[in-house]
C-alpha cells in the first residue's frame, strides 16, 4: 500500500491549532514584530505551523480589533490596547488626564495643524483621526469645546481666541516632546 503525504505535511505545516491558539499567536506576532500586510501575517503563521489562508487571517484581524497605523517604515498592524484603554476597563481606572497616550500617538502619526477662525484642523494620515481625537479628549488639553473626527482630520473647536492659543501652545509642546522621543 502506498501512502501519500499531503503538501502541508511535506513542509511541516500542521493542520492543528485551534482558533484561540491562532489568535494568541497573532497577538504575539503583532506585539513583537513589524507586520505590514495580511499576507505577511499569514506567512508568519504558516512558518509557525498554522494552516491559514489570507481570508482566515483577515477575519482574525477583525475579531482581534487590530489597527493599522503609519510608522516610519510603512503601515503596520498594532494591538488596539496600545492605542486605547482595554475594552471593558472603566474610564475611572485610567490615569486622570494623562498626555502619555497622545504623546505616543503623535510619535507614531505625523500631523499638521491648520486654522480656520476658532477651529484648529489636526490632519494625520488616512484612518487616524478618531484615534487622535480620542487621545486629545483623554489628555490634559481641556480648553477645547470639543473634537470632531473625520477620516484623517480632527476639528478642534474653541469658544474664544485665548483658549485656542493656549490649547495650541500646549499641543505643540506635547507634539515636540513626542517628536524628540521618536528621534534616536
Amino acid at each position: 500500500m502506498t501512502r501519500s503525504i499531503s503538501p502541508a505535511a511535506s513542509v511541516g505545516i500542521t493542520t492543528g491549532g485551534s482558533k484561540p491558539e491562532r489568535q494568541r499567536a497573532i497577538r504575539a506576532l503583532v506585539a513583537t514584530e513589524t507586520i505590514g500586510s495580511q499576507q505577511e501575517l499569514a506567512d508568519r503563521l504558516i512558518a509557525r505551523g498554522f494552516a491559514v489562508t489570507q481570508a482566515t487571517v483577515s477575519r482574525d484581524i477583525g475579531e482581534l480589533g487590530l489597527v493599522k497605523v503609519p510608522r516610519a517604515d510603512g503601515h503596520v498592524y498594532v494591538l488596539p490596547e496600545t492605542l486605547a484603554p482595554a475594552p471593558g476597563r472603566p474610564a475611572a481606572s485610567a490615569p486622570a488626564r494623562s498626555d502619555e497616550r497622545l504623546r505616543r500617538i503623535l510619535a507614531d502619526i505625523p500631523v499638521t495643524v491648520g486654522r480656520s477662525a476658532l477651529i484648529l484642523l489636526v490632519t494625520g494620515s488616512p484612518g487616524t483621526a478618531s484615534v487622535i481625537a480620542q487621545a486629545i479628549d483623554e489628555s490634559s488639553l481641556v480648553d477645547q469645546e470639543g473634537t470632531l473626527a473625520g477620516d484623517n482630520t480632527v476639528l478642534v473647536l474653541f469658544a474664544d481666541e485665548t483658549r485656542l492659543l493656549r490649547w495650541q501652545a500646549r499641543f505643540d509642546d506635547i507634539r515636540s516632546t513626542a517628536l524628540e522621543a521618536r528621534t534616536p
